[in-house]
């Protein structure tokens, strides 16, 4: 015991400092991870340990005292390069969540799902970005200042065609709509495809910069698609939607609970179809069981 003693006096400091760098190292990955800065970071590090790599077996001594000098301005590049992805982790640290209760954010989850799949069945274009822990006044002020209830009929009214606010984005925080028509920061990320047009771009841009969940409908497909952190999920149906905002607005405990009720809902839809084709399928072996094939004749 007391050998164990010593050894947690003489070295507790480093493991408290490797465990700190350890959670500092876990953060960047989740805070980079599928942003641009991502690639950014990754070249960034691999040249950098290149270069560092060959000065060190090379011994190359004027590489190494220019590189000595050069690292004092890395603090200042890394916060120009990664600025946006700062700039949204200090906003995670210092905010709350603005959503209400349970309930409140079920029922604007029904608004959204409501709204984007009429939306979609009429193939009306549609963008919602909506508000987390990360605000951008900036944007809503690029569009049509509203502060108005969150509500299906508001949505799809904004979004009907040739209205004067259905080319841009609406951003909701809360259960409010702030403001439409607004225009979003567009992704420059290469190789999306030619399937994802502006307002996908609008959405995977609008993600990349915050914590945003961002809901898109095509207007030439009708697809239902939702960005988060720079990815785009396509192919989402009413259902699919649902999930995929439980799973991003609520939290988990009352996330458990949510689901478990959609989930019921669902079972008991199907026990309610599920009787008739019971009943038709007994009848036909009544039916069966009542008039056998008659016995062959002997010959």
């Amino acid at each position: 015991m007391e050998s164990l003693f010593e050894f947690a006096v003489a070295y507790y400091k480093p493991v408290i400092e490797i465990g700190l760098l350890s959670a500092i190292v876990y953060y960047l990955m989740l805070l980079f991870r599928g942003t641009r800065g991502a690639a950014v970071l990754t070249g960034f590090i691999i040249a950098l340990l290149a270069v560092v790599g060959v000065t060190q077996i090379f011994q190359l001594e004027v590489i190494n005292w220019i590189l000595s000098r050069v690292l004092t301005f890395l603090a200042v590049a890394v916060l120009v390069i990664f600025q946006p992805e700062l700039r949204r982790a200090l906003a995670q640290l210092g905010s709350k969540q603005i959503f209400g209760t349970t309930r409140q954010r079920g029922e604007l989850i029904d608004v959204f799902v409501e709204a984007a799949t009429e939306l979609a069945q009429k193939r009306h274009g549609a963008l919602v970005a909506i508000e987390r822990e990360v605000g951008f006044r900036g944007v809503a002020e690029t569009g049509v200042a509203l502060d108005a209830r969150a509500t299906s009929d508001l949505l799809k009214q904004i979004f009907y065609p040739n209205t004067p606010l259905h080319d841009g984005g609406v951003i909701v925080h809360g259960d409010r709509v702030v403001a439409a028509g607004c225009i979003f920061p567009l992704t420059q990320r290469d190789g999306l495809g030619t399937n994802v047009g502006m307002r996908h771009r609008a959405a995977i841009g609008m993600t990349e910069e915050t914590d945003a969940v961002v809901v898109v409908v095509s207007e030439e497909t009708g697809e239902i698609s939702v960005a988060y952190r720079g990815q785009l999920v396509q192919g989402l149906d009413g259902p699919g939607l649902r999930a995929f905002l439980a799973t991003m607005l609520i939290p988990l405990p009352a996330k458990a609970h949510w689901v478990r009720d959609w989930v019921r809902r669902g079972i008991d839809a199907v026990m309610v179809a599920r009787p008739a084709a019971s009943e038709s399928g007994f009848a036909g072996a009544e039916e069966t069981k009542s008039e056998p094939p008659p016995p062959e004749e002997k010959r």
